[in-house]
């Protein structure tokens, strides 16, 4: 059976091009994001595309997704839980709840979501089992400043990975944690746009596709080997000894 994998956040960033990337390595492809438009330039022209217009916000909307794939696809490999969003960037005092609750609902409850329902797919198919791949950023280890709402999400996933990997073990079903640091994005580009405005200067940047051989190679590790935690980032960014 051709292998299956379901990514969140695939109409842009590192989200399509993970997708892209297992498209052409020939899997079976389960696209997640609130724009269909772009979904359907990520799957135009490839049999193995399954579009689910879906906000993961919607627990509701999650279930159908991950049933619709996992019936279509005949069961769920990996899930790359990806998708996120970067709000604006301030002291905790001058965030706006609204941003807070929106970090929370994208960053943490809807990883949540997909998490839970890829867990459920992966227990109950026959053979059992998967793998859960999370995308957690390296705010999960260490903030930039004013990045409150980021990166306490972000934190919070750790967590999450950590308790799927244990709970997952009975069930075959594998959980790493991909964390990434100023991969060429949209998302990024803001932030690197941001530090020229104040006249810092340009932060080291590194190709998406060094990210995208990084998730190629978690996914594709045999059940009885996981990557519990992954870095990749610009090798010259100022994380280690970060002042």
């Amino acid at each position: 059976m051709t292998p299956s994998i379901l990514v969140t956040g695939a109409s842009s960033g590192i989200g399509r091009a993970v997708a892209e990337r297992f498209l052409d390595d020939g899997w079976t492809v389960g696209l997640i994001a609130r724009r269909r438009a772009l979904l359907d330039q990520v799957a135009a022209g490839r049999e193995t595309a399954v579009v689910l217009p879906a906000d993961v916000t919607d627990p509701a909307a999650v279930a159908r997704a991950f049933e619709a794939f996992s019936t279509s696809a005949g069961r769920l490999d990996v899930l790359f839980n990806n998708a996120g969003v970067f709000t604006s960037a301030a002291p905790i005092d001058e965030i706006p709840l609204e941003d807070w609750q929106a970090a929370r609902s994208v960053n943490l409850d809807a990883m949540f979501y997909c998490a839970r329902a890829a867990f459920a797919q992966m227990r109950r198919q026959a053979p059992q089992g998967g793998r859960i791949i999370n995308n957690g950023s390296i705010s999960a280890e260490s903030p930039r400043a004013g990045s409150v709402c980021y990166t306490t999400t972000k934190h919070a996933i750790t967590g999450l990975t950590k308790t799927i990997s244990l709970d997952g073990r009975p069930f075959d079903i594998a959980c790493g944690q991909i964390d990434i640091g100023n991969a060429r994005t949209d998302l990024l580009q803001g932030i690197v746009d941001a530090a020229i405005a104040r006249g810092e200067t340009t932060p080291p940047t590194m190709d998406v596709a060094d990210v995208v051989d990084a998730v190629v190679y978690m996914a594709g590790l045999p059940p009885e080997a996981n990557v519990q935690f992954m870095t990749v980032m610009a090798t010259k960014m100022p994380f280690i000894g970060r002042g």
